[in-house]
């Protein structure tokens, strides 16, 4: 059994990202662990300018001190309204703590004046697998919609309330999780990574 580690502290992210590859054939080689689940190590800020910048940091990071193959993700929401924002600032959008909450009311609130018509935006995954030979894979996943008004749905996390996903009237809160998977932007930047996931296990 191989395994590989995914580099994410977010529990509602880990539940997700390990839901999606367990639901994928060919990884039965392979088991999932998170960062619990090693020793503590001293994890960088993100700081880098693109998601891509940052999944490779995180991964990189992950590696070096455990020695493992690792799995990072960055990702956020990017409104064409607001050229692009939040991006890479989605999870401390409102400030420093991670309120989600106060994260998509604080978009809301800056596209209020915004015609429905232009409420375009897409959720963005880059996701880097690292292994300890030092070989690097970065994907991204887009997924794009528009905006609510108002939250609506329990599933999902962050954004997921005021995000309707293109051809469909639910939010992503509103989507059942395997639904949701099958289409997310994490779903499809893992689903890019799963050829290099099946080799570890080779």
């Amino acid at each position: 059994m191989t395994q590989v580690l995914l580099a994410s502290r977010n529990a509602k992210k880990l539940e997700e990202l390990r839901r999606i590859l367990a639901s994928t054939a060919d990884t039965a080689g392979i088991e999932v662990v998170g960062l619990a689940d090693v020793p503590p190590f001293p994890e960088a800020p993100e700081t880098g300018a693109t998601f891509e910048e940052n999944a490779l940091a995180k991964a990189r990071d992950a590696v070096a001190a455990t020695g493992l193959p690792a799995v990072a993700d960055d990702s956020g929401i990017a409104v064409d309204a607001l050229n692009g924002m939040p991006g890479v600032l989605s999870a401390r959008w409102a400030g420093g703590a991670k309120d989600d909450l106060a994260n998509l009311t604080l978009v809301l609130e800056q596209v209020a004046d915004v015609p429905d018509e232009r409420l375009t935006a897409a959720f963005v995954c880059a996701a880097a697998l690292v292994r300890p030979d030092g070989t690097e894979v970065v994907v991204r996943g887009e997924w794009r919609g528009t905006l609510a008004r108002k939250p609506r749905g329990t599933n999902g996390f962050g954004y997921d309330p005021i995000f309707v996903p293109e051809g469909e009237t639910r939010t992503s809160a509103e989507l059942p999780a395997a639904e949701k998977d099958a289409i997310s932007h994490r779903g499809r930047a893992l689903t890019q990574l799963l050829p290099q996931l099946r080799a570890l296990s080779m």
